[in-house]
């Protein structure tokens, strides 16, 4: 038995209240696969490295692409820690433009020697549906296997678009293990906007 990460007992477990649970699936890809085909990219449309982002700037994206699927571990993370991992010269950055406006985020982690995570791939509302995600996925599988990696790998959870799991499928990554995540609602701790992410229900603490 796993003594550090003991299994979940089979039935159902409470949550308390103001705490949300989220359930992970992790996936992989052990090697490059084929290219998928995109749609020419719209004029304007460009994918840049943003070495060294400004935090303040890095969150406003991070925020405008994932408040609506509770993306907030970035939010909550004290400064250093978050401009530490920022500045790694092995976690790369990218951002997609369109006319100069950031719509995209790619991050890069290859801290671990031999592997490439994708710890952060989205798009603002407005882009989501036009073929700009599968021009940043071409751009993120290219990116990561022009390194000496054996492994590249991704998790999504069922908080996130309705479409992410099936769009990282079809690219290429496999699924090989759920995990359940427990934490604080940011919305209760101000970290978030009260009103964000309503698919997953606000439960208040009595």
């Amino acid at each position: 038995m796993d003594t550090v990460n003991p299994p979940l007992p089979d039935g159902y477990s409470a949550v308390p209240a103001g705490k949300i649970a989220n359930v992970v699936t992790c996936l992989e890809m052990l090697e490059k696969p084929p290219a998928k085909p995109a749609r020419p990219a719209e004029p304007g449309l460009t994918i840049e490295r943003w070495d060294r982002p400004d935090l303040g700037e890095y969150r406003a994206l991070f925020r405008a692409i994932g408040e609506e699927w509770m993306w907030f571990s970035r939010l909550v993370m004290p400064d250093e820690e978050l401009r530490a991992i920022l500045s790694h010269p092995e976690v790369h950055v990218y951002a997609l433009t369109d006319g100069g406006r950031r719509i995209g985020l790619l991050e890069l982690d290859f801290r671990t020697e031999g592997e490439c995570e994708l710890a952060f791939f989205g798009l603002v509302t407005d882009a989501i549906g036009q073929g700009a995600g599968r021009i940043l996925m071409n751009a993120a599988i290219d990116k990561a296997w022009e390194k000496p990696i054996k492994r590249f790998w991704v998790h999504t959870c069922h908080f996130d678009h309705p479409g992410a799991l099936s769009f990282y499928q079809r690219s290429g990554f496999r699924p090989y293990a759920f995990m359940v995540e427990v934490t604080d609602d940011p919305r209760l701790t101000g970290q978030m906007r009260r009103d964000a992410a309503r698919h997953v229900p606000l439960i208040e603490p009595r």
